[in-house]
């Protein structure tokens, strides 16, 4: 499921990354990799702000709706 329909609190593990050869590349030197753990911390109005390898990330809506995860 994309990322944006997890909430506050949900933990997922990347298992696709969607979109152009670009979008996929910028998202994996913010380190999401496949197969990573990835963290809602805070979703506001679809915006979220995710940890992910000990690092604080934010995303907006549409980056996030790239990331397929599926939740532990």
């Amino acid at each position: 499921m994309p990322l944006t329909m997890a909430g506050n609190g949900d933990t997922g593990t990347i298992v696709k990354i969607v979109g152009r050869d670009e979008t996929r590349q910028h998202l994996a030197e913010l380190g999401f990799v496949v197969g990573t753990a990835v963290t809602v911390l805070t979703k506001i109005a679809g915006n979220m702000i995710l940890s992910v390898r000990d690092s604080r990330v934010a995303l907006d809506k549409a980056m996030a709706g790239r990331i397929i995860v599926e939740l532990n």
